[in-house]
């Protein structure tokens, strides 16, 4: 699908992906639309592009509906929004574990479910779900992260069965850590010997070559851990013993601390 002057709505705009990916979308002469919860950076970086901004928590189910009736039609829904959710499940309160899977999952699904319609019905359009390694690769400390990326890999790859040939493409990108921007990058915990990174710019380029070329999936991480991937879908308890064949490392739990603050 052709990016240029298509309406597109990204979720996560001021994030450090968010805001890679709404300068390459401005480039390639997308009419955006930006969202995120931080009303101020968000109108900031909305008036730096010059692209129209709907604040929106969609944490709450009355912003998500507000959000998708504000933007009107579009034909492009970019849902890279996402809280990072890491560390013990028990470490969490019931609150705590709502908004993850409200911000992560359900605003994804609920978003899709009052966007599409209109898609299908002009026979074109593109959804676009920034996922992660996580939602193929299990680690120790991040059990309710997984589960919204294992969920919200499985509704895209569905969703996209159901819309063929609706002229409505659906795409799931999936990256390992990335190393300059986003939620592992703001915790400022070094990366684990050995491990290798990708990078926003990667990310970015990714999302567009999915839009344009209807691509189901892009895993953009190393061989070596698109292997492990690989591997985990078919046998994760073999996945789960080569990772413990690591020397021993806290850089999980430090990421997890981290990120307290933001759950």
């Amino acid at each position: 699908m052709k990016i240029a002057g298509a309406t597109v709505l990204l979720t996560g705009a001021t994030g450090g992906i968010g805001q890679v990916l709404a300068r390459r979308l401005i480039d390639l002469g997308a009419d955006l639309v930006l969202t995120a919860r931080e009303s101020e950076a968000l109108h900031s970086l909305a008036k730096d592009l010059g692209a129209r901004c709907v604040p929106a928590d969609l944490a709450d189910p009355l912003d998500v509906a507000d959000l998708a009736e504000t933007c009107g039609d579009v034909d492009i829904f970019v849902a890279n929004a996402g809280k990072p959710a890491s560390g013990e499940l028990f470490d969490y309160t019931p609150e705590q574990v709502d908004r993850a899977l409200m911000v992560n999952l359900r605003a994804s699904i609920m978003l899709t479910r009052l966007l599409t319609p209109a898609m299908v019905r002009a026979g074109k359009g593109h959804l676009v779900f920034m996922g992660s390694v996580a939602g193929m690769l299990t680690t120790p400390y991040s059990s309710l992260y997984s589960a919204t990326k294992f969920g919200l890999r499985g509704f895209a790859h569905a969703l996209r069965q159901d819309l063929h040939g609706t002229g409505v493409g659906v795409s799931m990108i999936q990256p390992g850590i990335v190393g300059d921007a986003g939620m592992f990058a703001k915790t400022g915990v070094p990366v684990a010997k050995g491990m290798r990174t990708v990078s926003s710019d990667q990310v970015a380029t990714a999302v567009i070559r999915a839009i344009v070329r209807d691509q189901a999936e892009i895993n953009l991480a190393p061989i070596e851990l698109r292997l492990l991937c690989a591997l985990a879908v078919q046998f994760p308890a073999a996945a789960a013993w080569i990772q413990r064949q690591q020397p021993p490392d806290n850089t999980v739990q430090r990421i997890a601390e981290a990120q307290r603050a933001y759950r």
